[in-house]
């Protein structure tokens, strides 16, 4: 698929071949060719990159979710758990429960949510299961009072495949696609290498497009970046 060239998606290294993370040593994050890991290098520019890279702002920024340490005295950043074969499962009451998997996820008891446990954002909890390598992702968890959990949507994917959710069906970023594969972790920049793509948010998106996995429920505006397109820094670029 063509890309805009824009400073987002970034690729190191000599080529791609989906770091392990040192807690889940068996399990490589997606395939090798999972569009995550893939060189994009040599793909051509899109036509319309220029429209799509205005869309978004020339002299904006990007938010791409970094960060360690305390903002308004609440953790920042997107963190995830590594849980096993002997994580307690539990079952989970979903807002979208049409568009997500039943589950039972394993929720460690210090499962770690996003913004903390006093957060009242987004709250996603990411979950890596190194015996059967499954990632499990969550949106808006919540514990329910007298025991179990409930969230907005939740999302199961096979670290060993390349498939798919149904086209159409949110997930925890609500573009259908996870979000884990797409962070910046300590243990690459500690290893000098981030050797995939990062995720990154902009303002709006369209309401639907043939290369987006859900149409998100904004206002449209011409020529706008699609959720779940692909981006990359300029050659020209320094970094």
């Amino acid at each position: 698929m063509p890309l805009a060239c824009a400073a987002a998606l970034l690729l190191g290294g000599a080529s791609a071949h989906a770091l392990r993370l040192p807690g889940a040593p068996g399990c490589s994050i997606f395939p090798a060719n999972n569009v995550w890991n893939e060189r994009v290098d040599t793909l051509p520019v899109a036509a319309n990159s220029a429209q799509l890279i205005a869309s978004i702002g020339l002299s904006t920024g990007l938010h791409p979710d970094f960060g360690s340490g305390l903002y308004d005295a609440q953790p920042i950043g997107i963190p995830f758990d590594v849980v096993s074969k002997s994580t307690p499962r539990s079952r989970v009451t979903f807002d979208y429960a049409d568009e997500s998997d039943k589950g039972p996820y394993p929720i460690p008891k210090t499962v770690h949510i996003e913004g903390g446990n006093a957060s009242t954002g987004d709250r996603h909890a990411l979950l890596v299961d190194k015996t059967a390598c499954k990632l499990y992702e969550l949106y808006a968890l919540y514990p329910k009072p007298g025991g179990g959990w409930k969230a907005g949507s939740g999302a199961i994917w096979s670290l060993r495949s390349n498939a798919l959710r149904p086209a159409g069906w949110t997930s925890a970023d609500a573009a259908g696609l996870p979000i884990f594969p797409g962070l910046a972790r300590y243990d690459e920049v500690a290893r000098g290498v981030i050797d995939h793509a990062l995720r990154f948010t902009v303002a709006r998106t369209p309401p639907a497009s043939f290369s987006r996995r859900m149409r998100s429920k904004v206002a449209a505006r011409p020529c706008m970046c699609p959720s779940s397109a692909g981006y990359r820094i300029c050659s020209s670029c320094s970094i």
